[in-house]
């Protein structure tokens, strides 16, 4: 299941986001989003853990709650928009 995290502090690295997700189940994959010019964070990421039920623990443990005195925001990852659509 993939997860959207947001809200993160800017300082925040893969391996201490997967330490945090990893408290739930087991991490598969870390893909902190980071500016392109810049190199910095962009202050979310995307995690995928190993199976569903360990994603709900993930969302249920870490949305809403603080860090490093942030609030998180976790919730299921949406796919990808076509080329050429926006969201709603």
């Amino acid at each position: 299941m993939k997860l959207f995290v947001g809200s993160l502090p800017y300082t925040i690295t893969e391996a201490e986001l997967s330490d945090l997700c990893g408290a739930f189940g087991t991490v598969v994959s870390v893909k902190l989003i980071v500016d392109q010019f810049t190199g910095r964070p962009k202050g979310f990421a995307f995690v995928e853990m190993a199976n569903r039920s360990e994603g709900h623990k993930v969302m249920d443990g870490l949305n809403g709650k603080e860090y490093n005195h942030r609030k998180l925001v976790c919730n299921e990852a949406k796919p990808p928009a076509k080329k050429g659509q926006r969201r709603r």
